[in-house]
């Protein structure tokens, strides 16, 4: 594959373009495909985003929401046809096609040009060219750079600014996690002066809930927490009946691990959560332990060092057994400090 830099020439001349994101959106990756299609619409290009799945209600009010297009059973030829014929694809935020489910098939075989650009471990090989930085703390720095280095500064739009701020921000546990370097604190200085809303976009992400959002919350700290400070671990196990209780939408359960995570001496936290005959597992950790080798050794899984996911075939009730006995060595196999 080639360098990024490569790539600005061919930006040049008019393309259909796709962008993509892994399934289940998060704040960055639909953040940093908003972003990159109002730069890419305003150099004159023909932009269609495609999500996987569908994503949280708390970040569909980012700027050009309404012109995402969500694969599903119902518009699926059209997808599939519009992947084999434009132009250029733009993969953000995932560096392995598994992650873009149902799509990953038609993105290998099209014959665009596919363009990575990402923060996550261990790429696969399928893009022509390429930005991958995993010392970046969000696909969303990436898209920053990318954009000044072919049109500087302005070409950055109050709407660019809030998508783009909103995926740092996101990623970096609001400026309070590892990856939260000078760069990033420059980088946002930089969208919030360039028109990034920082008021409104902590508001519309993290003070935007539902009554049973906040009742589940208190039901699962009284209820589903458990606590084993033997092994500096805690744990939610959410039934897919706990789930029905609250009529949870898709997103409720965003932020819940990190109330483990808080507690004093604690340096892993997880949720395990019953999802449609599946059972998920989302990982949190400090310091020098290793969340994402646990998920990929254990769970099919994999992300960042201190967050990632993973996915179990079992019962939710097996799987829970399963993490408690390999979380009884992950203090001793997982850290380096």
């Amino acid at each position: 594959m080639r360098p990024i830099t490569d790539l600005i020439p061919v930006l040049n001349d008019f393309k259909k373009i796709i962008i993509t994101t892994h399934a289940n959106p998060d704040a960055d990756a639909l953040g940093s495909s908003l972003g990159l299609f109002h730069f890419l619409k305003a150099r004159g290009h023909e932009v269609q985003i495609i999500t996987p799945t569908d994503y949280p209600n708390f970040i569909s009010w980012l700027p050009g929401n309404d012109q995402v297009l969500e694969f599903n059973s119902t518009n699926k030829d059209l997808v599939l046809e519009m992947i084999q014929s434009y132009a250029l694809i733009f993969c953000l935020d995932f560096s392995d096609l598994k992650r873009v489910n149902g799509l990953a098939d038609a993105v290998a075989t099209s014959p665009a040009l596919k363009v990575m650009i990402d923060h996550h471990l261990e790429p696969e090989n399928f893009d022509d060219y390429r930005l991958w930085d995993v010392s970046a703390a969000a696909t969303a720095e990436l898209i920053y750079d990318f954009i000044i280095s072919i049109d500087e500064k302005k070409a950055i739009t109050a709407d660019i600014a809030n998508c783009l701020y909103a995926g740092i921000m996101t990623d970096t546990g609001s400026f309070r996690y590892g990856n939260t370097t000078s760069k990033v604190h420059r980088t946002v200085a930089e969208l919030i002066d360039l028109g990034a809303n920082v008021n409104k976009v902590s508001r519309s992400i993290y003070d935007t809930n539902t009554i049973n959002r906040l009742r589940f919350i208190g039901f699962s700290l009284l209820e589903k927490l458990i606590v084993d400070p033997k092994n500096n671990i805690a744990y939610f196990s959410i039934s897919e009946k706990d789930i029905q209780q609250f009529d949870l939408k898709k997103g409720d359960t965003e932020g819940l691990v990190n109330y483990a995570l808080s507690i004093q001496g604690i340096i892993m936290a997880t949720i395990i959560k019953e999802d449609h005959g599946e059972v998920k597992l989302s990982f949190r950790s400090t310091g020098d332990f290793a969340v994402n080798k646990f998920a990929s050794d254990h769970f099919e899984g994999g992300g960042h060092k201190n967050a990632s996911g993973g996915i179990s075939y079992l019962s939710l009730e097996a799987t829970i057994e399963k993490f408690k006995a390999l979380a009884i060595g992950f203090k001793e196999k997982y850290g380096s400090s």
